[in-house]
């Protein structure tokens, strides 16, 4: 029985190495069907909150992500939060505003070529019903206001200053999305969705009153919530809306999107729910509204071993292929690590959404979106789940190949041959992000890990975080074998 036993093990271990050792083959036919593959997720970022733009490392920060990607629109928080000093009422209750920190943040932005993707929140202090504050750092307020004649005449007076200052040929190309997350605790009106649908009608109207050409929408949910109810809203009650918008995370629960009890991984998680969102739009009344997905990330969570690290370049690139055709913009969120929710940073390296942690040091994401803008605006069917396929305008091909696994647990290096049918090219230009390639841990770990990193080293880092020139490899009878590590994205652009 134990000679059986040995047997059978020895098979099986047998049969792991082969599997192991037998590269995964990747059929890659230049004549296969393609289709437009406009790049949805590199055009709109999400960062921290409003006065956070007034700070030299915030657009720092942003002009070097807009190096690397076609970066147009910012959103975030608190643009009527007191710190930003918009709201204001004398003693007899009267309304006083101050465009002041709002002129020079906008102003910054448009100066480094990003729009304004404007969030209308929070509620101004002397606007609040009551003081109800968020948990957060920053503790904005996120009552319903106590007087919405007062509240259409903020929204008015915003909306009017903007037009004169930037005019409406430039404002008219801008979105203005109604609060933020209205399911959860950012928004204390009870109950929480017919009070949302006073708070955005009140809100859609005064924007469209001030011009018609403004671009204004909801509902700006967590967890792909309200968009059919919002849609059946704003057309039995003749409400303006110009786009539908929501949020999730990959590690959002089922049960909070689609009140069932599945197991939905990480990576598919936030695809599922774009297209649930999508589906409803296309179901309801106005099939044709635009989807905008203003926050998305594989965490809401501060998860170093996931936004800090390689994971997020399979991650991304999966996203990206599950994602497409789903919503005309995805938000990342965020662009970078000058970000103050539950305080002020402590260390680079803490689980950040941003793609550029504090110090100004690119993260294994950062350099995921420096390769995956290579990939063209034509998409060609590939039969693979790991892999996306894309050719240039004059018939050169990109692919990009992963090696996606959990978080949580690492998985095998593979091995993938790429068979090249109807292609000329003799060569290939490889790059890679990895542990060992656009990810400073190593390096960081060697320091000691310093929780505040000199300038020297700081230097060092981000030394380290460059991926360096593309390697050059032979195809040998129109094939091409590639190694991938776990967490491993690769880029293959054919000569």
């Amino acid at each position: 029985m134990r000679f059986l036993l040995r047997i059978m093990v020895a098979v099986v271990l047998t049969a792991a190495v082969v599997s192991a050792q037998t590269p995964d083959v990747v059929v890659v036919d230049a004549s296969a069907p393609a289709h437009p593959f406009p790049h949805f997720w590199e055009r709109m970022f999400g960062s921290g909150r409003a006065v956070l733009t007034l700070r030299d490392s915030y657009l720092r920060d942003m002009r070097e992500v807009k190096q690397i990607t076609d970066f147009r629109y910012v959103r975030f928080h608190a643009v009527f939060h007191d710190e930003f000093g918009i709201y204001d009422e004398d003693n007899q209750g009267i309304p006083v505003y101050n465009f002041s920190y709002l002129d020079q943040s906008y102003d910054g932005l448009l100066a480094n070529g990003v729009r304004p993707f404007v969030e209308l929140s929070f509620m101004p202090k002397k606007l609040a019903a009551k003081d109800i504050l968020h948990a957060f750092w920053y503790k904005q307020n996120v009552s319903p206001p106590k007087d919405y004649a007062k509240w259409d005449d903020l929204i008015t007076q915003f909306a009017r200053h903007l037009i004169e200052r930037y005019g409406i040929d430039e404002v008219s190309q801008w979105y203005f999305e109604v609060w933020n997350e209205p399911n959860i605790d950012f928004w204390a009106g009870e109950p929480k969705q017919a009070t949302y649908w006073e708070l955005y009608d009140h809100t859609a109207r005064a924007l469209k009153a001030v011009n018609s050409r403004v671009r204004v929408g909801g509902p700006s949910t967590a967890q792909a919530a309200w968009a059919d109810a919002f849609i059946q809203h704003c057309s039995e009650n003749y409400v303006p809306v110009d786009f539908v918008s929501s949020h999730v995370y990959g590690n959002d629960k089922s049960e909070d999107i689609f009140g069932t009890h599945e197991d939905i991984p990480r990576d598919r998680m936030v695809c599922r729910a774009i297209k649930k969102v999508h589906d409803q739009i296309a179901s309801s009344v106005m099939p044709t509204l635009p989807l905008i997905w203003s926050e998305f990330n594989a965490s809401y969570k501060n998860e170093p071993e996931v936004t800090d690290a390689a994971y997020m370049g399979p991650w991304l690139a999966d996203t990206l292929r599950q994602c497409d055709g789903l919503t005309e913009m995805m938000s990342y969120w965020t662009f970078s690590d000058v970000f103050e929710e539950q305080g002020v940073v402590k260390t680079p390296f803490y689980g950040g959404f941003g793609l550029i942690a504090a110090g100004g040091i690119p993260k294994p994401a950062f350099n995921t979106f420096k390769l995956l803008p290579e990939l063209r605006d034509q998409r060609i069917e590939l039969k693979s789940d790991s892999a996306l396929l894309t050719r240039k305008k004059d018939g050169s091909l990109v692919l990009a190949l992963w090696n996606y696994a959990p978080p949580e647990k690492e998985g095998a290096a593979k091995s993938v041959t790429v068979r090249f049918k109807g292609v000329r090219a003799k060569k290939a230009l490889i790059s890679n992000v990895d542990p060992k390639h656009g990810d400073v841990h190593s390096v960081y770990e060697k320091m000691g890990s310093p929780r505040y990193p000199t300038q020297a080293q700081i230097r060092e880092l981000r030394k380290a975080a460059e991926l360096g020139s593309p390697e050059t490899r032979d195809l040998h009878g129109g094939e091409l074998t590639v190694s991938l590590p776990s967490y491993g994205l690769t880029l293959v652009t054919l000569k």
